[in-house]
Parts: structure tokens; C-alpha cells; sequence
């Protein structure tokens, strides 16, 4: 698998990933945002846009956002990077791709000299709260927020500078 930024001939493929995995979570998703999940092509212009590829194949997408400047910050204090839209094929899902694409956010954000990684989730994306758990975040309540009264965002972050002593501590151990 390899992960790297999305090239223009990908985009409406992202786009259409991002959208299925979405629509197969619990209460799809609303026709508005799809369109938002979709517009790749003006996120990698706003954004970082990485996709894991299998083969030919997109099976993995993901939107860092660098700062909180960007227009699809959302939340983000200075000296914070964000993750957005994260979605793996559902066909691919459980084979790591989700914690690949959230190790090169994170790898991303520390390059960028980022104190912390903001993320938000819903509570019914329990794949994904493992996933970022794994990875070393942590939830922050004080920041949830809710766009939407049936969409309500779980906060978790991750500072950089534990998962930097973290992965140390790893490698010592393996």
C-alpha cells in the first residue's frame, strides 16, 4: 500500500469513496454534505488530500488540514493540524488502511512543526475511534461541538510531542 496526495485524475474516485463509505455507516449521510464529502478536487486546492492505493486502486482517503487558517479547519487553535474526512473503501476496511492514513497525517503535522492533531468523529463511527485511540488520541469533551442537532462531533487530539515518546517507547520495546 502506498500513501501519497491524491493527483488530479483520482479525484472523482476519492470523491465517490469517501461518499460509499460514508452512506454505509449507521444513518447514511445527508445529501448536502455527500456533495462536500465528494469535492475533492476543491479540497486538494484548500487542503492536503492523501490516498492509500492498492494496486490501481483507491482504497483509503484522508484531508489534513495544516492549520487553523484553512478553510476546512474546523476547531483548530494555533499550532494545531487537523484530519477531516477520513474513509477507507468499505471493501478494504480492517486491513490497517485507516491507521495508515492517520500515521501519515500525523507524521505531516509533526514535519509542520504542530504541537497537536484536532480531529472530529461522530459517535457511531466506533471503527474509527479505535483506530485514532490506537494512535495515541485522546478525547476532548470541552471541544465537541455540534453542527447539526443530529450530528453531534466528538473531539479527540493528539499532542504531538507524548506520541513522539510514545513511538519511541514502542521501538525500544520491539
Amino acid at each position: 500500500m502506498e500513501i501519497r496526495p491524491v493527483a488530479p485524475p483520482e479525484h472523482e474516485e476519492a470523491g465517490r469513496l469517501i461518499v460509499e463509505a460514508y452512506l454505509a455507516l449507521p444513518g447514511g449521510v445527508r445529501s448536502e454534505y455527500a456533495g462536500e464529502l465528494a469535492a475533492v478536487e476543491r479540497r486538494a486546492r484548500e487542503a492536503d488530500v492523501l490516498v492509500a492505493i492498492e494496486g490501481e486502486q483507491v482504497v483509503g482517503c484522508v484531508t489534513y488540514v495544516p492549520d487553523f487558517r484553512s478553510p476546512w479547519a474546523e476547531l483548530l487553535e494555533p499550532g494545531e493540524a487537523g484530519i477531516r474526512m477520513l474513509a477507507v473503501l468499505p471493501s478494504a476496511q480492517g486491513r490497517g488502511i485507516g491507521r495508515a492514513l492517520v500515521d501519515a497525517c500525523t507524521d505531516r503535522a509533526k514535519t509542520d512543526g504542530r504541537a497537536a492533531l484536532l480531529l472530529h468523529t461522530t459517535p457511531w463511527m466506533h471503527s474509527a475511534h479505535r483506530i485514532y485511540e490506537r494512535a495515541g488520541f485522546e478525547r476532548v469533551p470541552e471541544r465537541d461541538w455540534t453542527p447539526l442537532p443530529e450530528v453531534p462531533l466528538l473531539a479527540y487530539r493528539l499532542e504531538l510531542s507524548r506520541s513522539i515518546a510514545v513511538d519511541s517507547r514502542a521501538g525500544a520495546a520491539g
